[in-house]
């Protein structure tokens, strides 16, 4: 029986403004240095951000079909139930809530921390100290829990001042995010624009690749893959509006159009903002770069314009951190209902009006994230398991069209089947090559955790939970209760 204990609040305007809320945050202001490291070519970089919104967009249309057909609280993981059955669709809850919400957040979180760090200098243990306190993971490799600890408990605070509010009122989280959206968007404009009128970079960048790094052949192929794995963790967080689709408004209008729009916008301006970070800085100076879009500023207005857009980006990424940590607690609330959770998850507050334990289950498991790792390690863990399910939810649109003929689709992915068929074979080809890869940088030292292997085994330990849950409330059930 599926609960809905929500009312239907969410407008068009407020489902776009998530989507951008959302999305744009901490990977396009940290990606594009590690996108310039491996390619080394303004061309290959643009194609990079090209491929992956392409991707990202029509993976979105096939899951709006879903959502406009099924518009459940609980979003995917209500779609996973029908496509596959209960084991599969508490086992992507469980990814949901631990790897791809809890330890997402974090990371984005960790981007309003490090960027803070512009004005304020958090306290730092000794590199000896930091190396003090290992966990060693077998068969995974090796966290450090004291590393960066300063930035670490800023990144806490934050969390729990978003989590408060989001406890609190879910309609002033919606006018919070909308803020953020507008004033996000509009400050990037501003940044494109100064960048490119401050006539202290120029169009040749564009044309110039680096003298350094020139992989070829299927190390060029490797290179894309990775290049395009960041770029998919800055595209990703759209699908976070389809667990408020109990909540949105004629979700069959506004679903697919929420999207559309909102990953189109996003595009557009990951496109600008690379075009005016290249105008200043050549591909080599991006490569070195650690905080590329203060640099890029910093390069063409100075220390104050370093530091106005090291404002502009925390503010920027708080709104993506917040969205991240308003919508994913309705899935762990769904999971609940459906005995597949801890029961105190799946109680609406009953003054607030919010779910408001599954909040704080959330807040309790991203503090643990981001004591046991960096941005990089949660982002790139994350971003594998959304799309090893992502494959999944794919496929499910064919088995849903088989099972469910003449369910009232009120929106219709375009060139079915060829165009799912040919996501399901790219994402299938980039999940392959990502994990041979992240064996193989840890196999030869390059990296201290395989962060795909940690996603997996993360999302791996929710199984004996399963068995738990379904023996707990089985018997629950024999004996009456």
């Amino acid at each position: 029986m599926q609960h809905q204990d929500f009312q239907r609040t969410i407008g068009l305007s407020t489902a776009i403004s998530l989507v951008i809320a959302t999305i744009i945050g901490s990977g396009i202001f940290m990606r594009p240095a590690e996108m310039a490291a491996l390619l080394g070519s303004p061309t290959l970089i643009f194609a990079a951000w090209i491929i992956a919104g392409l991707f990202t967009m029509v993976s979105a249309m096939v899951l709006a079909e879903v959502a406009a057909m099924l518009p459940e609280t609980g979003g995917t993981y209500a779609f996973m139930r029908h496509m596959y059955g209960d084991f599969w669709s508490y086992l992507y809850g469980w990814a949901a809530f631990a790897v791809i919400n809890c330890a997402g957040s974090a990371g984005i979180a960790f981007i309003t921390a490090q960027y803070l760090e512009y004005f304020f200098e958090f306290p730092k243990f000794s590199p000896a100290i930091e190396q003090s306190v290992v966990f060693h993971i077998p068969m995974v490799g090796d966290i450090f829990p004291l590393d960066d600890f300063g930035v670490k408990i800023m990144t806490i605070i934050i969390l729990c001042i978003l989590t408060w509010i989001s406890y609190r009122s879910t309609k002033t989280s919606g006018v919070l995010m909308n803020i953020f959206s507008y004033a996000k968007v509009v400050a990037i404009v501003v940044l494109v624009a100064g960048l490119f009128v401050s006539g202290k970079g120029s169009f040749s960048n564009f044309f110039e690749s680096s003298e350094f790094i020139k992989p070829a052949g299927f190390a060029l192929v490797t290179a894309m893959v990775a290049a395009c794995n960041g770029a998919l963790q800055a595209f990703d967080g759209c699908n976070n509006m389809l667990y408020i689709t109990g909540e949105i408004k004629s979700p069959g209008r506004n679903i697919p159009k929420s999207l559309f729009i909102g990953l189109s916008v996003c595009i557009v301006i990951y496109l600008l903002i690379n075009a005016a970070m290249i105008y200043v800085l050549p591909v080599d100076k991006m490569a070195g770069s650690s905080l590329v879009a203060s640099d890029a500023v910093q390069v063409a207005f100075g220390v104050i314009g370093g530091g106005l857009i090291a404002f502009l980006i925390s503010f920027s990424v708080m709104g993506t951190t917040f969205s991240n940590v308003f919508t994913p607690p309705r899935m762990t609330f769904a999971m609940a209902r459906d005995n597949r959770f801890f029961k105190m998850a799946g109680k609406v507050h009953p003054k607030f009006h919010t779910p408001g334990n599954a909040l704080l289950v959330h807040l309790g498991l991203m503090i643990l994230m981001v004591l046991s790792g960096s941005f990089y390690i949660l982002a790139d863990m994350y971003i594998f398991i959304v799309w090893v399910f992502n494959l999944m939810l794919m496929i499910g649109l064919f088995i849903l069209r088989r099972k469910m003929p003449d369910k009232e689709r009120p929106y219709r992915v375009w060139g079915y089947p060829w165009v799912p068929l040919l996501v399901i074979l790219f994402n299938a080809f980039y999940l392959i090559i990502t994990l041979v890869d992240d064996i193989q940088n840890y196999i030869e030292g390059k990296t201290r955790l395989m962060n795909s292997v940690f996603g997996i085994v993360v999302t791996a330990a929710g199984i004996p939970l399963y068995y738990y849950f379904r023996w707990r409330y089985k018997n629950k059930k024999d004996n009456g209760v």
